[in-house]
């Protein structure tokens, strides 16, 4: 087994009381001294920092670049302007999701992040156009919550012009980044591609606001899961399909119409017919959690579904879960039960998300 590799700000983890972990094949914290429950808060109330240096962050070069990617994706790329950033998925034969990303038009190239679990398939399939595809070796950090504009545009004044999904670049304390307005928390905020021998400087000097802290994966996957955001590996996978996970929003009309990307006689299939389960909020009575493989049923006992995510939501103030259910039982309101260690609890399905997101649009 090979050791997990390090972001440049390992270091600076240590340092400041994180506990490391391997996460996708990377040391990376969960959460320092403060613990997971005040990074959330610090993130809703205030700002948060992220190292996200795990996931891959790649340059696509070539002609029609856009035109090519579409083959792989079911969003437009063609019609997307200059500075502006897309989320999408790359999809199977069978319309499953293999992965989901950020696509940005950067002007005469295409800048695109995926996650760090699929960084190697991603990148092997975008190969597969005839483009020049170029993982890059930098850092990226992601700075979170209501005050992240003005802790940012302090040394980025670009930055406060920037409306959500968009992108730019920009110096940052004397070096070449790259900075969008997106993120995974729910929050406004950026994230920001940085030279990796100078990610540690440009970290401390953003901490030096009082309104800023380190926060770790914990926090990340309790706000993302609030916000009713999903997580590859845990809500999508190649088993599902985007219009079971309520994610054709990311598929504009033309394509969805159209096709020409993988599995879309399947997506058209199911646009068309409505999907056989879909992803729902779950809110389970009383206070415990219902966690990721808990079967969902019917208050009588029938197996509909199963918890994809779950845990505590700070903001929220209670349980929340993500899950699939047959989509007779998809509709908010409706009463369903958890297994939790054999036992039935009663549960209600919700309209996501447990808590509005913030983007400045």
């Amino acid at each position: 087994m090979t050791e997990p590799r390090k972001t440049p700000l390992y270091d600076l983890h240590v340092e400041m009381g994180g506990k490391m972990v391997d996460f996708a094949g990377w040391m990376m914290p969960v959460n320092y001294e403060a613990g997971v429950a005040a990074e959330h808060k610090q993130c809703r109330e205030k700002a948060a920092l992220f190292d996200v240096s795990h996931m891959g962050q790649v340059e696509l070069h070539g002609e029609n670049v856009a035109q090519k990617l579409e083959s792989l994706c079911p969003s437009s790329f063609q019609p997307l302007p200059e500075g502006k950033a897309r989320y999408t998925f790359f999809t199977n034969p069978e319309g499953g999701i293999m992965d989901d990303l950020i696509v940005a038009n950067a002007g005469d190239h295409h800048f695109v992040v995926v996650n760090a679990s699929m960084r190697d398939q991603d990148i092997a399939h975008m190969r597969s156009l005839d483009i020049e595809v170029t993982e890059l070796a930098r850092a990226l950090i992601a700075v979170q919550g209501p005050a992240a504009e003005a802790i940012v545009a302090a040394w980025v004044p670009v930055a406060q012009s920037l409306n959500f999904m968009e992108t730019t670049t920009a110096q940052m304390i004397g070096a070449d980044i790259r900075i969008s307005r997106l993120g995974y928390t729910g929050e406004d905020g950026y994230e920001i591609s940085v030279p990796e021998d100078r990610v540690v400087d440009i970290c401390r000097t953003l901490l030096a606001h009082p309104d800023l802290e380190l926060a770790g994966l914990g926090a990340r996957d309790s706000l993302r899961l609030e916000a009713g955001l999903c997580l590859y590996g845990n809500d999508i996978d190649n088993s599902t399909s985007p219009v079971e996970a309520n994610l054709t929003w990311a598929m504009q009309k033309k394509r969805r119409n159209d096709g020409g990307f993988p599995g879309a006689e399947h997506i058209l299939l199911e646009l068309e017919n409505g999907p056989r389960r879909k992803l729902v909020g779950i809110k389970p009575d009383g206070r415990a959690p219902a966690r990721r493989g808990v079967e969902i049923t019917t208050v009588d006992g029938r197996i509909i579904g199963k918890v994809t995510s779950g845990g505590f939501g700070p903001t929220y103030g209670g349980p929340v879960s993500m899950g699939y259910v047959e989509t007779e039982f998809a509709d908010p309101e409706s009463k369903v039960a958890l297994s939790i260690r054999g036992k039935p609890r009663p549960a209600t399905i919700i309209k996501l998300p447990f808590v509005a997101q913030n983007y400045k649009r």
